[in-house]
């Protein structure tokens, strides 16, 4: 654990900065798996999978039988847990459909907007030292919703080639099937160009490990639009003399359990409260199953003190977190005056964990400081907005001069006749 103490501002770039390496770094490493994919298709798909998961895969699609398998391994309790999570996720969801918007911007000038669902999206659900079926629920169901036509999923396999159970049952609850056991950058390409096995997609959706995450990004250049860039998880505690210090030091380590290179920062207008959780953190993670990974992570942490809430909120801003938990006294200052953030947690009986769960928000969330200029996933995310207008013979009349003379000013005389052509008859 790293301990700052009102640092100036122009350290703050420095002090802000993530334990993760750079698009240049991995590129080498992407391109040639792109490469291959492009070039072998599934002979290739095998082969990566054999040199980075350490198994050989005949069969990349998940056969009836395994989905069978996994519905008998799933406890009730589990059962029922994804079900509660599903109905809320389904409603904050669904609750984000829009009507048509429809505006007559001039008499007998009638424009309006609709929402068209992206008709092949591809899910990758991360599953090596966490098979995260939550993040199925966050993607299939809105998409489900917003009426994708093809939904694929990939997921890398375990040593013995399975997919976790969980993964599995979560993915038929949503209506799911057509999942393969392929991960890393070789399952982005596959759904990027295409394989014997696995179809192309018109957008990828899901978070992953840096190369995962790079992967995305340079799916970009060959057409696939890509949700966001969705890399290593991050979170960022602002809290004062009020918070509790175990719940903090909790929140902390529910990141920093994540994997290696997850960074998680708090941000405190109180010395002594730093002092209380760094001793709470030490307390609390001996009891972890995977302390050696939040250990690992939490050489990358921060914990800042600040004078005030102004400072704060400006240093908050300035790293643009994935997740931000509140536990102060003036939780609506920090609420109202967040701008760069993908997920916001109030309160002290608001854990991120509510959110990566159950609560209904959606998890898949911009890392790496894009929450400066990205959104999480949300139902938009799966749809395209087409814009409709018609056109009266009045309406024409009301707006033709204007279109001729611009058209006529750009040049374009062929712009301006289809216009003419309809006033003179």
């Amino acid at each position: 654990m790293n301990t700052f103490f009102n640092p100036e501002r122009s350290t703050w770039p420095q002090l802000l900065q993530r334990p993760t390496q750079t698009i240049g770094d991995i590129e080498e490493t992407v391109n040639h798996v792109f490469e291959k994919v492009t070039q072998q298709g599934d002979r290739a798909l095998r082969e990566f999978t054999q040199k980075f998961d350490q198994v050989e895969i005949q069969h990349f699609a998940v056969s009836e039988t395994e989905f069978n398998e996994a519905n008998h391994q799933i406890s009730a309790d589990l059962k029922n847990a994804i079900s509660l999570a599903k109905q809320n996720i389904e409603s904050f969801h669904k609750a984000q459909k829009l009507g048509k918007c429809v505006v007559e911007t001039s008499p007998g000038v009638l424009c309006w907007q609709e929402a068209r669902p992206i008709e092949k999206v591809g899910l990758y659900i991360p599953g090596g030292t966490a098979p995260l079926f939550s993040t199925i629920l966050m993607l299939a169901v809105p998409a489900v919703i917003a009426g994708c036509k093809e939904i694929v999923i990939c997921s890398p396999p375990d040593k013995n080639g399975h997919i976790h159970p969980a993964i599995l049952y979560t993915a038929s609850v949503c209506g799911i099937k057509k999942i393969f056991k392929v991960g890393g950058i070789q399952a982005i390409a596959a759904l990027t160009f295409g394989t014997e096995s696995i179809p192309s997609v018109y957008k990828i959706f899901g978070p992953g490990n840096q190369f995962v995450t790079v992967a995305k990004q340079l799916a970009t250049r060959h057409g696939v639009a890509i949700d966001m860039p969705a890399g290593p998880s991050e979170l960022l505690v602002v809290a004062d003399e009020t918070a509790n210090p175990a719940f903090v030091a909790a929140d902390l380590l529910s990141q920093a359990e994540h994997g290696k290179d997850s960074q998680v920062l708090l941000v405190a207008t109180c010395r002594i409260l730093i002092d209380k959780v760094i001793g709470e953190v030490a307390s609390q993670i001996d009891a972890l199953p995977r302390k050696a990974i939040a250990e690992k992570a939490m050489e990358n942490s921060r914990f800042i003190f600040v004078e005030n809430k102004e400072t704060a909120i400006d240093l908050i801003n300035a790293y643009a977190p994935e997740h931000f938990i509140i536990q102060a006294r003036h939780e609506d200052f920090y609420a109202n005056h967040i701008i760069n953030v993908g997920s916001v947690f109030i309160g002290p009986y608001t854990p991120e964990s509510a959110g990566d769960y159950a609560s209904g928000t959606n998890h898949t969330l911009p890392t790496n400081g894009f929450a400066r200029q990205y959104s999480g996933v949300n139902l938009d995310s799966f749809t395209k907005k087409v814009t409709f207008q018609k056109i009266s013979k009045k309406g024409i009349q009301q707006i033709g001069g204007a279109i001729e003379i611009m058209a006529e000013t750009e040049g374009l005389q062929a712009h301006r006749n289809a216009v003419t052509l309809r006033i003179n008859e």
